[in-house]
């Protein structure tokens, strides 16, 4: 057992619980990490390894899109002022602006939304582009996320994985990566080299942008309506289909690497933030076991937390 899960299993229910989330990932045939606490002052959380370096995948674009906003905060970007994108130009992607073949006239707001909303890579790099690294360094410096870096956008990545692969195109490096018969080992897959974070400082950022403390009341308002209005409900979302709960999260996907973090609202009681990433052991494009082993162990460590709002 890790020195995380050690901390967090204090006592025999709370061991329980994170050997039923890591038989649940075992189950799926993947590495597993989580880390799962609400979202208030309180000591109580659940680890799976939460203390351990794992690639971000598109979760990157989370700190990016806060960063925006402070940016906004800070007066340094008008969220309403019109940029021309043109998809050719762009990094490819299966959503938003970057499956597009004409330029596009959008906000920088709704470009961040498109960013967050379906995780188009399009809007992410060009977002990048005007907001910068430095700025997203100085607030992760800020919250004291030291095990946190983004090296790069999603053009950057796709540049490593063309390199590392020996090929041409971006199709065709991912192609390769989803050969069952190829065994790679690309700098995507390694936190050493790539975006990388930990599960627990994942929920710490979630934690200190639900409590208000990074961002202005009207941004932290606008940063919170757009990742509940994040599409994609095949992970943590599948977790809790019901209308009267709200999940806000962003996930990340790049071959074998598969990731979701979010937070999670139910009527009445204090929200409570989870981060899951995983790496599994075959390449496949789609394995609808592991997006279900995300939300399954979400769905445990969530209820182990789940209290009502003090009166």
């Amino acid at each position: 057992m890790s020195r995380s899960e050690a901390r967090a299993g204090g006592g025999a229910a709370e061991r329980a619980v994170v050997d039923r989330i890591r038989a649940v990932f075992a189950d799926a045939g993947c590495t597993g990490w989580l880390h799962a606490r609400r979202c208030d002052d309180s000591a109580a959380e659940i680890s799976v390894g939460g203390d351990e370096r794992v690639v971000t995948a598109s979760v990157y674009k989370l700190p990016l899109f806060i960063a925006f906003c402070r940016a906004v905060d800070a007066g340094r970007i008008d969220p309403g002022a019109r940029i021309t994108v043109v998809p050719s130009d762009c990094t490819p992607g299966p959503t938003g602006i970057a499956v597009l073949r004409d330029p596009v006239t959008i906000s920088w707001r709704d470009l961040a939304m498109s960013m967050m909303t379906v995780s188009d890579n399009a809007a992410a790099d060009v977002l990048l582009g005007e907001v910068g690294l430095a700025a997203i360094d100085e607030l992760l410096a800020e919250l004291g996320m030291t095990e946190t870096r983004i090296v790069g956008g999603t053009a950057d990545m796709h540049d490593s994985l063309v390199r590392d692969t020996d090929t041409h195109t971006t199709a065709e490096a991912f192609a390769a990566l989803a050969d069952n018969d190829e065994a790679w080992s690309v700098s995507a897959y390694d936190p050493s080299y790539s975006s990388a974070t930990t599960p627990a400082e994942m929920t710490g950022f979630l934690n200190a942008l639900w409590s208000a403390t990074i961002l202005s009341p009207a941004q932290t308002e606008f940063a919170c309506a757009v990742l509940r209005s994040q599409v994609w409900s095949h992970r943590i979302a599948s977790a809790f289909p019901h209308r009267d709960i709200a999940v806000a999260g962003k996930t990340g996907t790049i071959g074998i690497i598969r990731n979701e973090v979010a937070v999670i609202e139910f009527p009445g009681e204090i929200p409570v933030a989870v981060a899951v990433f995983t790496r599994a052991a075959r390449p496949d494009p789609v394995l609808p076991a592991v997006d279900a082993a995300i939300a399954e162990a979400a769905r445990i460590a969530v209820t182990d937390l789940r209290r009502p709002v003090p009166e």
